[in-house]
């Protein structure tokens, strides 16, 4: 590690101060410099993998509360919840630590991202949003471990430079929003302050969320579904059943959320650009609604399950250059993350309180270089990762005040990953409409973990070391011609086993005890997939990708033996044991079609459609393979013009039936009706107009028939009619 922070200050002082620098009398003229820090292309049509981009301007338009929602809404994604404060993004039948979260280029995953669900993708505020990229497939190949089923890259808006900016010196943004279903309250402000050589970037965003309302009118023909009957009041230390005044009203779903950006930018010179990017974000105590509903004979198991505040901070620096070494465009990062996690439960009328506390902190280098080889573009470069995680864990009385140590979610000693990988993609023309691209990934991956006090769970060992090799590859061509696109990519992906697959102990709901399982491999993943585009001039595109991803080693939840026994006493109740093992192999295919009309100009129609099959082998026996949702899409009429927009859409879903779930997986079968999730259905209008260039007006009504339904693998019902009206002021 410190050779390679000696070799990378050493490339800053080579590439910041050559001798064009120390010329103070040649006059510089300064252009703008288009970043390349992005390791894929930005062109359908010379790339093979699947990316879909969310332009600033539709995100502005869509207005939704967060992020999830922001890539819910899209139509290509499906989003799970287990609370209004979460949204777990799932790609081509993968989700949580099998795709690759990133914000701005870097790496969001860390050595405790779960095989279950995740919320970490709304610690980055829609607002401060300039696009979102999300990569459909294997990525490994550009990303390392974890990007099975594709990559989601949030970029973060970055300061403007005098002339980029209509040569004002200062810029900025206002916004505000009120949602009718949780009485949302939220504020957006940013300011950019420019300069001839360099640019300033602050913003700032507040959200209030209340309870959600879920819808009151019946899904179809399908019964009603999730209402609040009951709920836990506590008062003078006696926790009491009390029925909810309104059962619609979602009660324990409310949260706040703060998030702040500061950016710095420096062009050195037309070549040299340095940038300094600082992101921070916090919520309250978010409640866990699907386990504030879990029931027992007497009512509810828990008075209290909160994920406490989840904080995030990131400090990144990246310098890019042009021609610095060996002829190739240098981009060059350090960055510093630190997660602070936990999780705070109390069990109905029982006094003590467990707090579990997970502090994580990542160090990340990486060194991209891209040149030109013949009449193709050469990517290639290396990073190094280091994870760090403390992990704690308290009991406190609330009639005492008594506090004393518990069991952690990991172990309690020292736990971290260390990743080194080097990689290189080569992208190139065989013919003016013909292009080809290939890729590879090879790296070491050393896992350690540590139990410092095995009395409170007594492991039948104390220590867990691993260390892997790693190695991922993808080739990919494209033809394009005048009215249509075929591309063909084949890729390979892998995931190693990190801190929470292997070490984690944890009461998994429904009486089942995920226990430590020391022995597990890495999954890997075969993909191919064709992608058939065509269009007529600009009026009629259709868009239509099939895919078939083979898993090797698939890591599954799945019954097991601690010391010997299938059942084991914890936290006062008999379990299951369950652990994480590697389970034979596993197949998803699928096919995802994009349709869009432009019937008359500003009049559009568009429509999409996404299917997914899974299925996994373990010796003889076929079962379904979780995280796989039914079919769902989107279909709308769109009007824009520059001074108005219109959307007027439809998202739909398909019904999951309880056959095609794996049971005791992480489809949250206790969260669904008997037979499994109905479909459903919901109709939405919105609308923009700006006015004098400066001010504009957001309005819309979401769910407009308020009908009563609940996504897959979710343990919360969706929002029901939301009336929404917002208001942006550029200066």
């Amino acid at each position: 590690m410190k050779k390679i922070i000696t070799l990378a200050i050493y490339l800053i002082a080579m590439a910041c101060f050559s001798q064009t620098d120390l010329d103070t009398i040649k006059a510089i003229k300064l252009n703008e410099v288009e970043l390349r820090s992005e390791r894929y292309s930005k062109s359908n049509l010379k790339t093979s993998q699947k990316i879909e981009r969310i332009s600033q301007k539709e995100i502005e338009f869509q207005n939704f509360q967060n992020t999830a929602d922001l890539l819910t809404n899209s139509g290509t994604l499906a989003v799970q919840k287990s609370q209004q404060g979460g949204g777990s993004p799932i790609i081509r039948g993968f989700e949580a630590n099998r795709i690759l979260l990133l914000v701005d280029g870097i790496r969001m995953n860390n050595l405790i991202f779960r095989a279950g669900h995740l919320q970490n993708v709304i610690t980055v505020d829609e607002n401060m949003l300039s696009k979102v990229d999300v990569l459909f497939g294997p990525s490994s190949t550009v990303f390392g471990s974890d990007a099975m089923g594709g990559a989601i890259n949030l970029q973060t808006k970055m300061p403007l430079l005098f002339s980029e900016n209509n040569n004002k010196t200062i810029s900025g943004n206002a916004l505000t929003r009120y949602s009718s279903s949780n009485d949302e309250k939220s504020g957006y402000f940013d300011i950019n302050f420019s300069g001839e050589k360099w640019g300033s970037l602050t913003a700032v965003s507040y959200n209030d969320f209340g309870d959600l309302r879920m819808g009151s009118h019946k899904n179809g023909n399908n019964d009603f579904f999730g209402e609040r009957n009951f709920y836990v009041e506590t008062v003078n230390n006696v926790d009491n059943l009390v029925q909810n005044s309104n059962k619609y009203i979602q009660k324990f779903t409310a949260y706040k959320q703060y998030n702040l950006i500061q950016k710095f930018v420096f062009q050195q010179n037309s070549a040299t650009q340095h940038s300094l990017n600082f992101q921070f974000s916090t919520t309250s105590d978010v409640p866990r609604y699907d386990r504030l509903t879990d029931p027992t004979v007497s009512g509810l198991k828990f008075a209290r399950w909160d994920y406490g505040p989840q904080k995030r901070l990131l400090a990144a620096y990246k310098l890019t250059k042009d021609k610095a070494i060996l002829n190739s465009d240098l981009s060059l990062g350090f960055n510093y993350q630190n997660v602070e996690e936990s999780r705070i439960t109390r069990k109905f009328n029982n006094n003590n309180t467990k707090s579990q506390i997970e502090n994580v902190s990542i160090y990340a280098v990486n060194i991209d270089l891209k040149t030109k080889i013949g009449d193709g573009d050469l990517l290639y470069g290396a990073e190094v990762f280091y994870d760090d995680l403390n992990s704690i864990a308290t009991n406190s009385n609330r009639i005492t005040g008594v506090v004393t140590p518990t069991d952690t979610r990991y172990p309690n000693g020292k736990n971290s990953t260390f990743r080194s990988d080097l990689f290189a993609t080569y992208n190139a023309n065989i013919t003016a409409k013909t292009t080809y691209n290939f890729g590879a990934r090879a790296g070491f991956v050393a896992l350690n973990s540590t139990i410092a006090d095995n009395s409170i769970f007594n492991l039948p060992f104390n220590s867990i070391k691993q260390n892997n090799f790693t190695y991922s590859g993808a080739a990919g061509i494209v033809n394009s011609n005048k009215n249509t696109r075929i591309a063909f990519n084949l890729a390979s992906a892998y995931r190693i086993p990190n801190i929470d697959d292997i070490a984690k102990v944890f009461e998994s709901g429904n009486g089942i005890l995920i226990v430590p399982n020391q022995n597990l491999k890495p999954e890997k993943s075969v993909t191919t997939d064709v992608n058939i585009s065509l269009w007529q001039g600009k009026r009629v595109q259709l868009d239509n990708t099939f895919y078939y991803t083979r898993l090797f080693d698939a890591i599954v939840t799945d019954h097991f033996l601690f010391n010997g026994s299938s059942s084991v006493t914890y936290d006062d109740q008999t379990s299951a044991v369950f652990a994480n093992q590697n389970k034979g192999n596993a197949s998803i295919t699928g096919i995802t079609s994009i349709l869009k009309i432009t019937i008359k100009k500003p009049i559009q129609f568009y429509g999409t459609f996404n299917y997914t099959k899974g299925r996994i082998k373990d010796g003889s026996v076929t079962m379904p393979l979780d995280h796989i949702p039914p079919f769902y899409g989107k279909t709308g009429l769109k009007y824009e013009t520059k001074a108005m927009n219109f959307d007027f859409y439809m998202l739909y879903s398909g019904k999951k039936d309880i056959k095609d779930y794996l049971l005791n997986g992480e489809d949250n079968e206790q969260y669904a009706p008997a037979n499994g999730m109905p479909s459903w259905k919901t109709f939405n209008l919105k609308g923009s107009i700006s006015i004098l260039n400066s001010i504009t007006l957001f309005s819309g009504i979401e769910n407009i028939l308020d009908t009563q339904y609940r996504t897959f693998a979710s343990g919360i019902n969706a929002s029901g009619r939301n009336v929404y009206l917002g208001a942006k002021y550029k200066f």
